[in-house]
């Protein structure tokens, strides 16, 4: 996502009661837009984080949240469980836990629900992620419980504190930490570091964030490497990065995983959104043709991807929810 990904999909609360903005994520009407259904997620949001304000209807927003996850939708489910673990509300943990645990659930569902765990910092879910990390049949599942698990405990560590960390333009709660500035790296070692599949993967992560935050062309084509990487999840979670820049440096590179026929529609879906949100003139048709895309989730990034287009290409800067 872009850095606007979350202000372009977010509406006054005020416009709308917690039930209402409820019913709209959940589509009771039968005919709320997909990109609607984002905008009530974010809306929750919003409420779901103040908790230190007001505890009670921050709880009944994070409930609301978790209804969505009984919903057909992979990507709007995959989101619920994202949004869940940046509103820093560790009343969401035990759903995310459920979800995790879940096997009904797709893979890319249950992946983001151990994702959002490390976000919160969760170390009451340790065990849980230990369990999958060691047991699950799906890799990315694995990965991702690895990943959390170290960011847990990274978080409980005091490096938290006692790490300098180069202060990032973005609001996200990352699968890692950067690379702490006590050492100075130069784009070509952070690229060794981040294609080096002998390192462990939280290290790995760290140099990706490291050269996002770097932000340059050459810091943008060191990611970009990346995508030859055997991991689903690793390279996910690159084309998500490549959103959060915006740097039209990649849009051949994005466009080129897009269209992969053989590579997995976590990873493609992410390459969609990263499109919409640099939203370039050569992106528009190219999002279009995947409206008609064989995955699901690829369709349905195409369609938020293309209101993402629209909104980076527009003056309008607000959206109702209907």
């Amino acid at each position: 996502m872009s850095t606007n990904f979350e202000k372009h999909f977010e509406e006054d609360v005020d416009n709308c009661t917690l039930e209402q903005l409820r019913d709209i994520l959940v589509n009771k009407s039968g005919n709320s837009k997909l990109a609607n259904r984002f905008r009530a997620l974010f809306n929750l949001k919003g409420v779901a984080e103040e908790f230190k304000q007001d505890q009670g209807q921050a709880d009944k927003a994070t409930q609301y949240i978790s209804e969505a996850f009984g919903d057909t939708s992979e990507l709007l489910k995959h989101e619920v469980a994202y949004v869940l673990g940046q509103t820093k509300n560790m009343v969401g943990a035990p759903i995310l836990r459920a979800v995790l645990a879940d096997e009904a659930q797709q893979c890319m569902v249950r992946h983001e629900a151990a994702e959002a765990l490390g976000a919160l910092g969760d170390a009451e879910s340790l065990p849980v992620l230990e369990q999958f990390f060691e047991k699950d049949p799906l890799l990315e599942i694995r990965q991702t419980c690895e990943l959390a698990i170290e960011r847990i405990k990274w978080q409980h560590s005091g490096l938290a504190k006692s790490e300098a960390l180069q202060e990032s333009l973005y609001s996200s709660i990352d699968p890692a930490p950067p690379l702490a500035l006590a050492k100075e790296y130069d784009v070509e070692e952070l690229q060794r570091i981040l294609n080096d599949q002998k390192r462990p993967l939280f290290e790995r992560y760290r140099a990706m964030f490291r050269l996002r935050d770097v932000g340059t062309d050459a810091a943008c084509l060191a990611l970009a490497s990346g995508f030859d990487d055997p991991s689903a999840l690793f390279k996910h979670e690159l084309a998500y990065v490549f959103g959060q820049i915006g740097n039209p440096v990649v849009v051949p590179t994005l466009i080129e995983v897009l269209g992969r026929k053989n590579e997995a529609p976590m990873v493609r879906h992410e390459a969609a959104e990263a499109l919409g949100s640099i939203a370039t003139d050569d992106v528009l048709p190219v999002l279009q043709k995947h409206l008609q895309d064989k995955d699901d989730v690829v369709r349905e990034s195409a369609i938020v991807a293309l209101d993402m287009f629209e909104y980076e290409n527009s003056t309008e800067l607000e959206y109702a929810p209907s």
